[in-house]
């Protein structure tokens, strides 16, 4: 699941691949960059801001630029050495393709692909609260953002990436399970949102650097999480069937016992 530590992981990977590399051809399959020609242009870096990717350029003028996408729900980057078979998705999803001496980048299903001076990155990523992942991570001002808007649902307030941002759909479930809270509380009846946001860090920072996402602690098949995915199968600590709902245009997973109240 492309959340934010998927995409602090894609961020490393392009970043060991291509970073200080020239490239020697670049092919965007989208409408807005289609004539975009990024031959010659070094590689100086790649970052992610929340659930947004940064993989930043010089042009031999000097002149930086930004290649920001997005994964959403589907997307992903893939590197492959020269000469090696593009195997990650069929050919028809690719949206960008960044080829260098050492290796090539492969964007499959990438959304809201855009280049912008590396000066102007702020246009659209400003708006993101403290990344959990990030140097910029502050507990207290996510919390102050959460309690902005009281009546909202909390399992909707995680998911607003202008709150705090690198929560997806399964980290929202998996630490509402944890904290004991359920998904349709009011922000204002969350008893300690300060431990809640600060043990979604810990969740994030805690599988950073791994592909396999876990709440538990294991990493077996089917043993990663309390509630996400596990709709009608038994809570791991009290049995209770996990159901399933839509909330906030999204499904959600929670235990009726564990997780008591609204709803």
């Amino acid at each position: 699941m492309p959340e934010g530590d998927t995409v602090w992981n894609t961020a490393r990977v392009l970043e060991r691949a291509l970073t200080g590399s020239r490239l020697t051809g670049s092919d965007f399959r989208v409408p807005r960059l289609a004539t975009t020609d990024l031959t010659g242009w070094t590689v100086t870096g790649c970052a992610s801001r929340g659930k947004h990717l940064l993989l930043r350029f010089e042009a031999p003028d000097r002149a930086r630029a930004t290649l920001h996408s997005h994964l959403r729900m589907d997307g992903t980057w893939r590197t492959y050495a020269p000469g090696e078979r593009w195997t990650a998705r069929p050919a028809h999803l690719i949206r960008a393709v960044l080829r260098a001496p050492v290796a090539t980048a492969v964007g499959y299903h990438l959304h809201d692909l855009e280049l912008v001076p590396t000066a102007e990155e702020d246009r659209l990523v400003g708006h993101l609260g403290p990344d959990l992942l990030g140097p910029d991570w502050d507990a207290d001002e996510a919390v102050r953002r959460l309690a902005t808007h009281p009546d909202e649902h909390i399992g909707v307030a995680l998911l607003d990436q202008r709150n705090l941002a690198g929560i997806g759909n399964l980290y929202k479930c998996e630490v509402l399970f944890l904290r004991g809270i359920h998904p349709r509380t009011p922000v204002r009846d969350v008893p300690d949102l300060a431990g809640l946001v600060t043990l979604a860090q810990r969740l994030l920072a805690a599988n950073r650097g791994r592909w396999t996402q876990s709440s538990t602690g294991s990493l077996r098949r089917g043993q990663t999480s309390y509630v996400y995915g596990r709709r009608a199968q038994p809570c791991r600590r009290c049995g209770t069937a996990i159901r399933k709902e839509e909330l906030g245009e999204r499904v959600t997973y929670w235990c009726p016992t564990c997780q008591p109240g609204a709803g």
